[in-house]
């Protein structure tokens, strides 16, 4: 392992500051930034995904930011590829790969590899979506329960990207998702990991922080963001751009069904459930060592302990 070139991996939930760690960090190393977040791919998506401003970008080289239309999917077989090329040719310029974000999934995709599942389909995916703007994705979630129980007892009869996969799948496989999950394409990573976990000591200053920041995006336009989107693209509440935290509920809004109020309700609700998933997930992981997030020195123990493992000052 001394002898392979060294990565650098930051998780967190939302809010835990993984961006600012990670930036104080890049100025210390001869680093690049990959983003691990399955929503900053999206162009245009500024605002509500809590981008790098263009300083930070400028000051410290970003990937995997703006890479594909609010009209596309990305999936986590796009981001291993696409995040292992960056390493190969960020390790290749002298510099270490700092791979920084929330999305489990695509960490969880990097480290084991990904199941033997066969790629996205796009008309597959747009007849399934066209069946569930007429029938509704409860309908959908039954029929997934008639040809993969298993698969649909683990989903909510809403959770529209998932069963559009898990049916997408069936139809292109001709066998359900839970059958293929165990058959792992492995392929351990020729890097040495050096992994660390923004892990809250506080739940309550993490909502609150939470709370701040989605107040924040409210003030710098979220909306008028989504507004000005929905005007350049021809979007639907089915993308999965669109079913991101906050826009989700920014589009309610737009179109009437929730107040302003409910809107801030919703989305911090939805924050905070999503972090509740991603610690779920970083409790869940081996081998990570633990900064506490909310510790004002944070990112001098972010540092401390990439130092310790790199044996650099």
């Amino acid at each position: 392992m001394t002898g392979l070139p060294a990565a650098i991996l930051l998780l967190g939930p939302t809010a835990s500051g993984k961006s600012a760690a990670a930036l104080a960090l890049a100025r210390r190393l001869p680093a690049e930034i990959v983003s691990v977040d399955s929503a900053q791919v999206f162009r245009g998506m500024d605002i509500g995904t809590a981008k790098p401003s263009a300083a930070e970008r400028a000051a410290v080289p970003h990937h995997l930011i703006d890479i594909v239309d609010p009209t596309e999917a990305y999936s986590a077989a796009q981001f291993r590829a696409d995040a292992l090329s960056h390493m190969r040719e960020i390790a290749a310029r002298g510099r270490v790969p700092l791979l920084v974000g929330g999305t489990m999934l695509y960490f969880k995709a990097l480290r084991e590899g990904l199941s033997a599942l066969p790629q996205a389909d796009a008309a597959v995916r747009s007849a399934i979506g066209a069946e569930a703007r007429e029938r509704g994705w409860p309908a959908l979630h039954a029929e997934l329960a008639r040809i993969d129980p298993a698969t649909a007892s683990r989903l909510k009869a809403t959770d529209a990207q998932r069963i559009q996969r898990a049916l997408e799948v069936f139809r292109i496989a001709g066998r359900p998702m839970s059958e293929l999950l165990g058959k792992r394409e492995e392929a351990p990573l020729p890097y040495r990991l050096v992994q660390i976990a923004l892990l809250p000591s506080d739940r309550a200053a993490l909502h609150r922080r939470i709370e701040a920041r989605l107040d924040a995006m409210l003030r710098a336009g979220l909306v008028d963001e989504l507004a000005a989107l929905k005007n350049r693209y021809v979007l639907h509440a089915d993308l999965p751009s669109m079913r991101c935290v906050g826009y989700r509920q920014a589009w309610e809004f737009l179109e009437g069904r929730i107040t302003e109020a409910e809107l801030r309700e919703r989305a911090i609700h939805a924050t905070r459930q999503l972090a509740k998933r991603q610690l779920t997930w970083l409790r869940a992981m081996q081998g990570l060592a633990v900064v506490d997030g909310l510790a004002q020195d944070a990112a001098r123990r972010v540092h401390e302990v990439v130092a310790g493992e790199l044996g650099t000052a």
